[in-house]
């Protein structure tokens, strides 16, 4: 007699929450896939109005052509980057509303904690005694209700958008930050589609991402149609590194970037850039955000063009110690998008080796170091990278990549195809 099949748990309804989806119900598996939002693709609707760098015909899994033929009628230019929106609406919806899918979805569903029946972190380490034991999963509604599911695997593909790292230097919040963290902005804005909410607002954004690179180049263009509009931007790191534009062989990326490098450069008047420096305090006294700036010793005092020396403002105030190199700025609006990391208190009870530098799992942290280039070049490294010390818990998608910012879609697939034939070859040898 056959094993029976794995109850399998997907936690998060994402591009890679659907793959595996796709792929639990083509192996027979019983599943469930849980998603925080109302709608599937909750943290890509998050920044919907954002157009991605590559084009449709890299973001359509194998497996999701087969499942969904109605895509060969969609008007899609393979060539032509979707926005977040779109492909949530064209793509990850129709793939969540298949008839093999639709039924498995618990929406408005959020995972708060998964365990082990019967056992704490520290017991049966890496034994069979430990796999025998189901997943036990602590769920909630938005009504505050709570209660419990159970699995025989669990698949973590809750993405990468679950922990913004904090403002302050080191990477640790900011003096003032936590008390104002419902008044710090850190998503990227929809500026075009509300201008007069940012007109005319000094706002410091931080970060060099290409979310902050998103963000900069918004509020520049919206600066030429709206005198008063200023942007401080704190770049951490005194000669950000963004790549060759000329190399780049996604035209969208390569635009952002230079596009980036230019207003650091000081190309725009309403745009300062304060190079190699780092948030020491952020305050909120009277209505406007009071935030003390740190220059490193290293760093320009002014980018080239003379811009970035500029106050925000003449209401700005003026350097508190310039010989320190600390700087007082009162603006309207501070925008932090210093990254993010997935959301690893999840799994607190459960043996998972993390990497220490980048918050991924150990083996596949270990081979992307050693690997290095650009998203483009990334291949997966082998469903060996992505075992943990934990049986039958996997981290797939961005989540897997930890701090490392070179994930493609693509790999979330590859990674859901190794998962699934881990699962094969275990049931033909059981």
């Amino acid at each position: 007699m056959s094993a029976p099949k794995p109850r399998i748990a997907i936690l998060g309804a994402g591009p890679a929450g659907l793959e595996a989806a796709l792929a639990a119900a083509a192996a027979g598996c019983p599943f469930t896939v849980y998603e925080r939002a109302p709608r599937v693709a909750g943290n890509v609707r998050a920044w919907g109005h954002v157009r991605l760098f590559t084009p449709w015909a890299m973001n359509v899994s194998p497996r999701m052509r087969r499942e969904l033929p109605a895509l060969a009628g969609l008007d899609l230019d393979p060539a032509e980057p979707p926005t977040g929106h779109q492909l949530a609406d064209l793509l990850l919806e129709p793939i969540a509303a298949l008839p093999a899918i639709a039924p498995h979805l618990r929406l408005g569903t959020t995972v708060l904690s998964v365990g082990r029946r019967g056992l704490l972190k520290h017991e049966e380490i890496s034994s069979p005694a430990r796999a025998a034991r189901s997943f036990r999963l602590l769920l909630a509604d938005d009504a505050g209700r709570e209660w419990t599911a159970a699995a025989d695997m669990v698949l973590d593909t809750t993405g990468s958008w679950g922990l913004p790292n904090s403002l302050g230097d080191g990477g640790i919040p900011a003096p003032g930050e936590r008390a104002l963290a419902g008044e710090i902005r850190r998503d990227i804005p929809d500026i075009a589609a509300d201008p007069a909410d940012w007109a005319g607002r000094t706002v410091l954004l931080a970060g060099s991402g290409h979310s902050a690179q998103t963000v900069a180049r918004e509020l520049a263009s919206l600066a030429w149609e709206a005198p008063g509009t200023r942007l401080v931007w704190v770049l951490r790191k005194p000669a950000p590194d963004w790549g060759s534009p000329v190399a780049d062989p996604l035209p969208a990326r390569a635009a952002l970037a230079a596009e980036a490098a230019a207003l650091a450069r000081g190309s725009h008047p309403a745009v300062e850039a304060r190079l190699g420096t780092v948030v020491e305090e952020v305050a909120r006294p009277n209505g406007r955000f009071r935030v003390l700036l740190r220059c490193s010793p290293a760093a320009p005092a002014a980018a080239e063009g003379g811009a970035a020396g500029l106050t925000a403002d003449p209401a700005a105030g003026a350097a508190a110690d310039p010989a320190a190199g600390v700087e007082e700025v009162s603006v309207d609006r501070v925008v932090a998008l210093t990254g993010s990391v997935g959301d690893h208190g999840l799994y607190r009870q459960l043996q998972v080796h993390e990497c220490y530098a980048t918050c991924g799992p150990m083996k596949l942290s270990a081979a992307l170091l050693g690997a290095g280039g650009d998203c483009l070049a990334q291949t997966s490294h082998g469903a060996e990278t992505l075992v943990n010390p934990e049986p039958g818990f996997f981290i797939l998608g961005s989540k897997s990549y930890g701090r490392n910012n070179t994930f493609l879609l693509r790999i979330g697939w590859e990674q859901v195809d190794e998962v699934f034939g881990l699962l094969a070859a275990r049931a033909g040898t059981a």
